[in-house]
């Protein structure tokens, strides 16, 4: 009996510390890959959000930068948003981005295509906000800001001037 046991305790520390050395060498493999991703991800969200920032500028602010002298926002983000660079990026986002990312962005861009070229109300203005903070909301979780306290609409109030007045018309 004792000689089972003399024989079984190197196995089963052999064992345990492979299981170990697996679950650990998997854990670094995921985290190195998480923050590669990281700062492709922060590229493609800006490049992604870039267009919507550029159109929910104020005129005022659009005005004030000398290197936007004699442009028109909404053109110049339309075109943006348009171009087939923009196309690769939003792909390159449907590849790494996370799911709740992705699924934001879907929501924003499908909401836009059913829009169509129709006048906007207060309504769908207050829509298409709400599913705009949606997205900067997924892409700040994603950033691994998870248990945020922050809401939908909190996430546009620092550059969206009347988003306070959007939040209460919600309710």
């Amino acid at each position: 009996m004792a000689a089972i046991g003399a024989i079984a305790t190197p196995i089963l520390v052999a064992a345990l510390g492979i299981v170990g050395w697996k679950i650990r060498n998997r854990i670094e493999r995921q985290f190195a890959l998480e923050q590669a991703l990281r700062e492709d991800r922060v590229a493609t969200y800006n490049e992604i959000l870039e267009p919507f920032m550029i159109m929910l500028m104020t005129d005022e602010a659009w005005r004030s930068d000398p290197k936007n002298k004699n442009k028109d926002k909404a053109s110049l983000g339309t075109q943006k948003a348009l171009s087939l660079d923009y196309r690769k990026c939003a792909f390159k986002l449907a590849l790494i981005g996370s799911d709740g990312v992705v699924t934001a962005y879907n929501d924003l861009m499908q909401y836009f295509f059913s829009s169509g070229e129709r006048e906007p109300s207060e309504q769908s203005v207050r829509e298409m906000m709400s599913i705009f903070g949606i997205l900067l909301l997924e892409i700040r979780r994603s950033m691994g800001n998870d248990a945020t306290a922050l809401d939908k609409w909190a996430m546009l109030e620092w550059f969206i001037n009347d988003a306070r007045a959007y939040r209460s018309k919600a309710k």
